[in-house]
């Protein structure tokens, strides 16, 4: 079990649950969530803080390959990969992006 282990109790998987209702496909590829592929995502971390745990608007509903793979990257300091039909790279945080 993880140190935040214990705010992912009950309260958790049922405001989880309503979330996904509310919000079916993946914010970053948009691909239909379905039962365990669905996650909900804290955009901001929350590092134990409960106020930020809580806080709806810091979620997003992603599959867990973009949450698993995208969403680390970008965590960790890098970018989302993808780039337009011109070859310039399609994330915004990207700094080729940046100025624009």
């Amino acid at each position: 079990m993880g140190k935040h282990s214990g705010m992912y109790g009950a309260q958790w998987r049922k405001a989880r649950i309503a979330f996904l209702r509310a919000h079916p496909f993946c914010a970053m590829c948009g691909k239909a969530l379905r039962g365990a592929d669905a996650v909900v995502d804290h955009i901001r971390p929350h590092r134990g803080d409960t106020a930020l745990f809580w806080d709806e608007g810091n979620w997003q509903a992603l599959c867990k390959s973009c949450h698993d793979s995208r969403k680390q990257r970008v965590e960790h300091g890098g970018f989302i990969g993808g780039h337009d039909e011109h070859g310039m790279p399609t994330d915004k945080a990207h700094p080729w992006n940046q100025g624009k």
